[in-house]
């Protein structure tokens, strides 16, 4: 059975907006690389909304960094399947789910194939309650927020999910990266 990895940027204060932080070159090459065990993507709408056209475009004409075109041709290369219930058009290779997200996401864990990358912070809890998600990434930014989406909402979680902290890189930026599998 596949593993489905959760990763996401989040402030000090527990909140999940993309648009406050700037994740640099050391950023965008470690999630690069997490996406070396990825052969899909499992998004809600608002996160891939997010996220393309703009890494497409970014991969399209290599108007980042050098190190921003290695993570947009890595991130549109990969397939993708987004959770929506408005969306009724996507990129090539991504296709939409209408309903159902904790059922689909099990029937593409249970298929061949590599890593599995979710990121929806709205799905989250209903993931966690299917058992779904087996470990996180999350990217701790040095700054606090106090506003935003929250990487979950008070009683959001029917029950405590203990996690074994196996891996924390600091980054010369003040990021660190926690990598936890769920016990």
């Amino acid at each position: 059975m596949r593993t489905v990895t959760f990763g996401i940027n989040i402030s000090i204060d527990g909140y999940c907006d993309h648009t406050i932080f700037n994740p640099g070159k050391e950023l965008h090459d470690y999630f690069t690389r997490m996406m070396d065990d990825v052969d899909l993507l499992f998004f809600g709408r608002v996160m891939y909304q997010l996220m393309f056209p703009y890494w497409s475009d970014v991969a399209k004409n290599q108007s980042g960094t050098a190190d921003e075109n290695r993570f947009a041709e890595r991130l549109t290369s990969i397939d993708k399947v987004v959770v929506s219930r408005s969306l009724d058009s996507a990129e090539e290779n991504t296709r939409i789910v209408h309903s159902n997200p904790a059922e689909e996401l099990l029937k593409l864990k249970q298929q061949p194939g590599k890593k599995i990358l979710a990121d929806s912070i709205s799905l989250l809890p209903e993931l966690i309650a299917a058992g779904l998600i087996n470990e996180f990434h999350l990217v701790v930014h040095p700054v606090i927020v106090g506003k935003g989406r929250r990487l979950l909402d008070a009683g959001s979680l029917q029950e405590e999910l203990n996690l074994k902290l196996i891996d924390t890189i600091i980054f010369k930026s003040g990021c660190i990266a926690h990598h936890y599998l769920k016990l």
